[in-house]
This record gives structure tokens, C-alpha cells and sequence, in this order.
């Protein structure tokens, strides 16, 4: 018998177990650890920001959950990870083996890279279901005395879509409200230009969301470097396309959410030979560490490099159908290596993204991620919205009842039209 423990129950981790369950049948050991007892269901934080959604729509308790499977599971976080050793360190001086690591744990949210942000400081956030509660209360606050609000992605992020979808969920909520007239919004985005999403942009995302923000009377700064946040100002560098300062910012707000960038948690990033500088998993073609073939990762955790270089830096996005064909590649390498046979499968790098603007939405595929590409559109209409809504009842389902079937194969790409995509 061996012992699988997957690092990290987000929306990597919580499929990776049931996978690899169904996979492996009962004669292996498979072990959760996450540093909260809580699922959370992330993409779903726009909607609670605005009051649109509760946490217990979004949430649930992990361990009854994966019980039910035969599947162990740990609530709390990791000290320490001894890669050579094969084993986990935990706060309280507790210690667990494995045979073999998958790491899903998503990213360290780098609000400290520029002074001033995150929700200790001047900005808010919908990286985590307490984030996106704090910025509801703050939010009701600002209804009450509305002013300039500041959207958008801070430099070397690498989730753009978010950002987007909350501008656009805000500029809805504020409208039913009849407080749209109050309130003037600048979309404030390390991007080279609008649509880019760190993709280098996809179809036509870059005239549509223009269009998108001229329509709903939103502001944009683009290649901005947003260097401190103040108590209801924001200092933007803006810069040009080759990367010389085009225009200095000083932005008033009442209200702002940026996402930040991203970095590999503490006890990943400091294995020794396991990360890049960013603290992100290196991984090979199978979702191995070349360092430690035992260790596998996939999600936001692992390293990809930038589609391509930009005047301010700007990430690569792990998408949801990206994750999951990582999680199931995953689950057939360990599954071959335990019937002593070599890793064979390897994840697909498209990106398809479902993102909601308020009572409208926008689709977008990318095949593969990295251009020149074979399938490359981008779509928008109402059918988008709901499209996401009923992908959120399916997919917290899936993760209360323990479904192992791939989310995105079985219904994202029929939603979009599409039957299959080639690995």
C-alpha cells in the first residue's frame, strides 16, 4: 500500500483526491491537507463581494465530504516539507510520510509588493471566500456614500478575469441600485492593453471589452504600474510600449479591489531545487518535479512562463479546463508508476474561461494557450451568465458528492459547443 497526500482542497485538490480514489481503489492510502476545515468555491467571490451569493453557497465542510470516500484528511497548514525525506511538518510538531506529494495549494497572495494594498492597506480583494466578505461589508458602507471606485490587476498578476468580472458585476449592482450616476469607475490594469488577460489576448477580446467599457462608462489605464496605495489614492506609473514612463496617476477612490500577484506559499516555495524565484513548481511534461520525480503539482501553484513579455510584467492564467486535465494527468502518471510502468499522460495547456459581467457574460477558448493558436474566439452574450451560474451548482455538487468526472469534458465544452479538445 502507498501513501498519496495531496497538498492543498481547493478546485485542484478536492478533484485530484476523488480521482485518484476512484483511480486507485481502496488498496492505497490517500490523504488531504489544507490549511482551513473549509472548502471554498473561489470563482464564486465576485457574486459574494456584492452581496449576490453567501458563504454557505459557497462553502462546506472538507472532512465529512471526503470521509465518505475512505479519503483522510488533515486541517492545517504545512510548516515545513522535507522533499528528500518524504514527509510534512505541521505547526504543532506533528509530522506525516508519504510516497508520494501532489501539491495544489494555489498561490501566496503578494498584496506586499506594492506598499499599501491588500486588505490590510487601501484595496480589497476576492482571492478568498474572508476576502470577499470583508469586501461586502465595505461595500455596503460605500452604497451609502458612493464616489470614484479603482478595479482592476496590480503588476505581474496573472488572473485577469476577475478583475474584469467584478468591474462589470459592480457596474450591474450599482445600476439595479440607481447609484450608477454616482459613481465613476477606472479599470487600472497591468496589462498591455485591454483583453490582453496575460494570454496576449484571445479572438477578439480586446475591441469587445473596449467596447464592453465605453458602453458602460468605465475608464481604463493600461500598462499601469501601480506603485502605493494611499487612503483613497492610488499612485499609477503609467507606462508606453517600450517601457518608458508614459504618464504619472494619482487616482482618487471610495472604493477599490485589485488582485495582487502571485507567489508560491512559504513552505513550497522554500524546497530547495523545487520552485523558480516566484516560489512556483517546476514541473516536466508529466506534472513532475525534475528534482523529486515523487513530488507532482497543477493549478495556480505550478510555474508557466509569460505568454510573452510585456512593458509591465504580467502572468500567465492557470484556467479551470487547464487544472483539470493537469489533476487527471496527475492521477494516470501515479496509477502507472504504481503498476511500474512510466508516466505517459500529460496535461493540455487550453485555456477556456466562463466570466460573468453582471447580467451578460464573456466566453473565451484558447488553443493552445500559448499562440500562434488552432482555436482562438472569444464570445459574448447572456447565455454566459447563466452558463457560469448553473457551472457553479454543478461543480459544488460535484465536490459535495465526490464525482470524479471531469467538470470541463463533460459540460463546459458542450455549453460552448464544443465536443472535445485535442490534447
Amino acid at each position: 500500500m502507498k501513501h498519496i497526500v495531496v497538498l492543498g482542497a481547493g478546485t485542484g485538490g478536492m478533484p485530484a483526491a476523488y480521482e485518484l480514489r476512484n483511480k486507485l481503489g481502496a488498496g492505497h492510502r490517500i490523504t488531504v491537507v489544507n490549511a482551513s476545515e473549509t472548502f471554498q468555491f473561489v470563482p464564486s467571490n465576485p457574486w459574494v463581494a456584492v452581496g449576490w451569493r453567501k458563504r454557505e453557497e459557497t462553502t462546506f465542510e472538507i472532512r465529512p465530504r471526503l470521509a465518505r470516500k475512505g479519503i483522510e484528511f488533515v486541517g492545517q497548514p504545512v510548516s515545513q516539507i522535507d522533499a528528500a525525506g518524504n514527509k510534512l511538518s505541521f505547526a504543532n510538531g506533528e509530522q506525516l510520510s508519504y510516497d508520494y506529494l501532489v501539491i495544489t495549494t494555489g498561490p501566496k497572495l503578494a498584496f506586499d509588493e506594492v506598499e499599501g494594498a491588500g486588505p490590510a492597506g487601501h484595496t480589497h480583494s476576492i482571492c478568498t471566500i474572508d476576502h470577499a466578505e470583508s469586501t461586502w461589508a465595505s461595500y455596503q458602507r460605500f452604497l451609502d456614500d458612493p464616489g470614484p471606485v479603482v478595479m482592476g490587476a496590480m503588476p505581474s498578476a496573472s488572473c485577469f478575469g476577475p478583475a474584469y468580472e467584478f468591474s462589470f458585476i459592480v457596474n450591474t449592482d450599482l445600476r439595479r441600485r440607481k447609484l450608477r450616476n454616482k459613481v465613476p469607475m477606472t479599470f487600472v490594469t497591468s496589462e498591455p492593453y485591454v483583453g490582453h488577460m496575460g494570454l496576449g489576448g484571445v479572438g477578439d477580446s480586446k475591441s469587445m471589452l473596449e467596447s464592453e467599457f465605453r458602453n458602460n462608462d468605465i475608464k481604463w489605464i493600461t500598462n499601469a504600474k501601480v506603485t502605493k496605495v494611499e487612503d483613497g489614492v492610488m499612485h499609477v506609473t503609467q507606462l508606453d510600449d517600450h517601457g518608458q514612463v508614459y504618464k504619472e496617476h494619482q487616482l482618487p477612490f471610495k472604493f477599490s479591489m485589485m488582485i495582487p500577484a502571485f507567489k508560491g506559499v512559504d513552505a513550497v516555495a522554500s524546497v530547495d531545487g523545487l520552485c523558480n524565484p516566484r516560489g512556483f513548481v517546476l514541473i516536466d511534461a508529466y506534472q513532475r518535479s525534475p528534482k523529486y520525480p515523487n513530488i507532482y503539482a497543477a493549478g495556480v501553484c505550478v510555474a508557466i512562463p509569460p505568454v510573452e513579455r510585456t512593458p509591465v510584467p504580467t502572468g500567465a492564467p492557470k484556467t479551470g479546463y487547464m487544472i483539470e486535465t493537469m489533476v487527471t494527468a496527475i492521477v494516470e502518471n501515479i496509477a502507472a508508476e504504481l503498476a511500474g510502468e512510466a508516466p505517459r499522460t500529460k496535461g493540455t495547456w487550453n485555456a477556456i474561461c466562463l466570466a460573468d459581467m453582471g447580467d451578460t457574460g464573456a466566453a473565451f477558448v484558447a488553443l493552445p494557450q500559448i499562440p500562434p493558436r488552432n482555436v482562438n474566439w472569444f464570445k459574448k452574450g447572456k447565455w454566459v451568465h447563466l452558463a457560469k451560474v448553473a457551472f457553479e451548482k454543478y461543480f459544488m455538487h460535484k465536490m459535495k458528492t465526490g464525482n470524479s468526472e471531469p467538470v470541463y469534458e463533460k459540460y463546459v465544452l458542450k455549453a460552448l459547443g464544443i465536443e472535445r479538445l485535442e490534447k
